[in-house]
């Protein structure tokens, strides 16, 4: 139970690129530009449920991530996240584990290398590592630095936009148990879009595929999700969606919810 719960937060982790425009899980290509930050504060809470052997078990857990960026030049970004984590295990309603702590920091750099204007195509390249801040023995973490990178696309019209992302990672995990049960390299791919329902309300909606990181396991897992990011003013938004799992090895359901604030 204990193992499974930890690779679920790691996959929490990890099958996001991080940090897209929340809710979404699908990066875009855009930027900041040179000299301007944008702050995120983002929370996902999840929930699985299963039944074995007449038994009822039920896990829950979540992140609260902030998330600062930084635009070294126009098409060059700086992304740093903090995130703090929380898990709980119940079988048949009594409490396994109630945990809670810091996860591993994130940076990644965003470069946004190909743009066609004529067409509202961009292509960008994210490479990225988490430092090991985390609680590993308790989920929160891998316990060694890991790495990525990801591969962008932006295809925008008038009235929204389409975002592909392709991914690697490679895992190193610092718990022998961990190095023995789970895998190394994680494969992700994704497709959302936005719609502009408004001038200051999007729809969006996302679907993707991991790499499971459980050796025991040959099904990949699988999501859908749908979402709404309302701007207050031009530097102030608000988002909430709904993550569904499509199969059994993905989190049932995920609850996303965030801000963002931009300064110019």
């Amino acid at each position: 139970m204990t193992k499974k719960f930890s690779a679920m937060l790691l996959t929490l982790l990890w099958s996001a690129p991080a940090f897209a425009a929340h809710p979404l899980v699908t990066d875009d290509t855009g930027t900041q530009e040179r000299g301007k930050f944008q702050m995120e504060l983002n929370e996902e809470s999840s929930r699985d449920e299963e039944s074995e052997a007449g038994i009822t078990k039920k896990e829950t857990g979540g992140i609260i991530t902030a998330v600062l960026t930084y635009g070294i030049v126009d098409n060059v970004d700086v992304i740093i996240g903090f995130p703090w984590q929380w898990s709980t295990q119940k079988e048949d309603g009594n409490m396994i584990s109630n945990d809670k702590g810091i996860g591993d920091t994130s940076v990644d750099v965003k470069w946004r290398f190909f743009e066609c204007k004529s067409h509202e195509l961009n292509f960008a390249l994210k490479p990225g590592l988490t430092i090991p801040t985390g609680y590993a023995v308790k989920g929160f973490g891998n316990g060694k630095i890991s790495g990525g990178m990801m591969l962008i696309a932006t295809k925008q019209w008038e009235y929204g936009a389409v975002h592909c992302n392709v991914g690697y990672t490679h895992n190193s995990y610092g718990k022998f148990h961990d190095n023995e049960t789970l895998k190394q390299d994680i494969w992700h791919a994704s497709l959302a879009t936005e719609i502009k329902m408004t001038d200051k309300l999007r729809s969006v909606a996302d679907t993707g595929i991991d790499t499971k990181n459980e050796k025991t396991s040959d099904t990949n897992p699988v999501y859908i999700l749908g979402g709404l990011i309302y701007s207050i003013s031009e530097n102030f938004d608000l988002d909430v969606g709904v993550k569904a799992g499509m199969n059994h090895t993905e989190r049932d359901r995920t609850v996303l919810a965030g801000l963002t604030a931009r300064f110019y």
